[in-house]
């Protein structure tokens, strides 16, 4: 099974994961549900953090498609693959 995940100290809420996303696997939701994460410096120093965070609301669904990935601003989104394999979000 794909399993993906969203680290929340990076994550902008740019929200470009759940634009691109073809299976709705990510949801934008407000920075409170949120309360131990904490905004990491260095990508504070390239972008704003908004009012929302990505969370993961149906990661089963994945398709592999990758797109999350090259999206990411924070490049903060894990997914690993039914093999195993790593693939880490890198901002184009």
């Amino acid at each position: 099974m794909v399993t993906v995940e969203v680290q929340h100290n990076k994550c902008t809420g740019c929200q470009h994961c759940r634009d691109v996303c073809p299976v709705t696997v990510f949801e934008m939701q407000p920075r409170e549900k949120f309360p131990d994460a904490v905004d990491d410096p260095a990508v504070a120093a390239k972008f704003q953090f908004r009012v929302e965070k990505s969370a993961v609301i149906a990661g089963p669904d994945c398709i592999m498609c990758e797109a999350c990935l090259a999206e990411c601003e924070g490049e903060c989104i894990t997914i690993v693959d039914d093999e195993g394999k790593v693939h880490q979000s890198t901002y184009k």
